[in-house]
């Protein structure tokens, strides 16, 4: 992890470069993407077949696509008892926060006119697991209770199976979550059937979830026919630190995000050139301990950097301007600077709020934006998942009031017929 002081010949440019990370759009994978859509487009069912047996080894007719809802209790029997108890804490904990979002149609009526909004939710939304370097239950519950708390009546979920099954923690969280119909098929051609429909797989009007550069092109590229949440890239966490900041728990935060791919982005920005000295350190020392040492050292290796900075405004201005996906703030006083804080997907207060906790089981959603679209992005909630329709209602007195301006606002256009819709009324 490479440390730069704002007194650094080179801080300048690399804060730039990190402000601008997500300003190349890949689309390397764009020809390959377009192929396979137009593929499920046209064929449906058998380029479902086809690219499933071609990308994961897979043969799958279309009576096995669908898991059925025997396969979905049977995983309850293969999943250990402590799994489905933290799996339900967690669903329960997410139900509990999104709730909380929820909006009512709402009117008002004001010398005979009545205006008002009502709200519905969207008729059916898809839910994409990713299958590959991870397992993503926590996924599954973030991604899906939202859909259902919002009044979502079908919720379809598609992942991938490489091994020929799908992973029985899926399945339950699928349950818990309220998912209703689960297919056997990943990458783009998922997304490809959720947006354009197959005999078997019925399209959807939104599509959410992450996914690889396949999987986010295609959302990219389906964008118009269906709704989606966001264009995801890699995960990223930045942490604001002072000097009474332990440098093991920045170091862990940091390795928590960096684990989840090579390219995950994580930043310390501290008023302390020692807590940074300290937290490499320490970033060496743990890694040793993980799991998943060639992905995070990769990360860490290739996109870390730390942060000296002189003051704490300093911190907080820099924090805006990357506009990070995680944001955690290890200082003191920390719930005092929430109003200095503009952009970022979520905000970890204090030194016991690890972003771990809210990864799984706080209940605020954990999908985010990222790339630094937190200046224009929110995170996933309720609101993704209804929609709003504007509602007017004149009497008879209250339109004759509004003929005049309309009329001449009409002729300021040079629409006329709609004042003339107005006028006819009256002649």
């Amino acid at each position: 992890m490479k440390i730069l002081s704002n007194k650094d010949r080179g801080f300048s440019q690399a804060v730039e470069n990190v402000c601008h990370r997500a300003a190349h759009q890949n689309t390397k994978v764009e020809k390959s993407v377009r192929t396979i859509l137009n593929a499920v487009r046209r064929e449906g069912d058998q380029a479902l077949q086809r690219l499933t047996w071609r990308f994961d080894r897979v043969r799958i007719s279309p009576d096995r696509l669908r898991v059925t809802s025997k396969e979905v209790q049977g995983a309850y029997a293969e999943l250990p008892s402590s799994d489905i108890k933290a799996l339900k804490y967690a669903a329960n904990r997410i139900r509990t926060f999104h709730r909380r979002q929820r909006r009512r149609s709402w009117f008002y009526r004001k010398q005979g006119v009545q205006l008002g909004q009502l709200i519905t939710p969207l008729d059916a939304v898809g839910v994409y697991v990713p299958g590959g370097k991870a397992l993503y239950p926590s996924s599954v519950l973030m991604n899906a209770i939202p859909a259902k708390v919002a009044g979502v009546k079908r919720v379809v979920m598609c992942t991938p199976t490489p091994t020929g099954t799908i992973h029985p923690a899926l399945l339950v969280a699928a349950d818990l979550a309220g998912v209703d119909e689960i297919y056997r098929v990943g990458g783009a051609q998922a997304i490809g059937a959720l947006a354009f429909g197959t005999s078997t797989i019925r399209s959807v009007d939104k599509i959410v979830g992450p996914g690889n550069l396949y999987v986010a092109t295609a959302k990219r590229l389906v964008y118009g026919q269906v709704d989606i949440d966001m264009i995801a890239g890699p995960s990223e966490l930045l942490v604001i630190a002072d000097s009474a900041s332990n440098p093991s728990h920045v170091a862990a935060d940091l390795l928590c995000e960096a684990e989840h791919d090579e390219e995950a982005r994580v930043y310390l920005v501290t008023t302390s050139l020692s807590l940074a000295r300290r937290v490499v350190t320490e970033l060496t020392r743990q890694l040793g301990q993980l799991g998943r040492q060639m992905i995070v050292s990769r990360s860490i290796g290739n996109h870390a950097l730390a942060f000296v900075v002189q003051t704490l405004n300093e911190a907080f201005e820099l924090s805006n301007r990357i506009a990070p996906e995680h944001l955690s703030l290890n200082i003191n006083r920390a719930g005092d600077y929430l109003p200095r804080i503009r952009h970022a997907g979520a905000i970890f207060v204090g030194r016991y709020t690890p972003p771990a906790v809210a990864d799984y089981v706080a209940g605020p959603n954990h999908v985010l934006p990222t790339g630094g679209s937190a200046r224009f992005f929110s995170c996933l909630g309720v609101d993704e998942y209804i929609k709003t329709s504007n509602v007017v209602a004149y009497s008879q007195a209250a339109l004759r009031k509004a003929t005049v301006p309309v009329v001449r606002l009409s002729m300021l256009e040079g629409l006329d017929a709609h004042g003339h819709s107005m006028e006819s009324r009256w002649t």
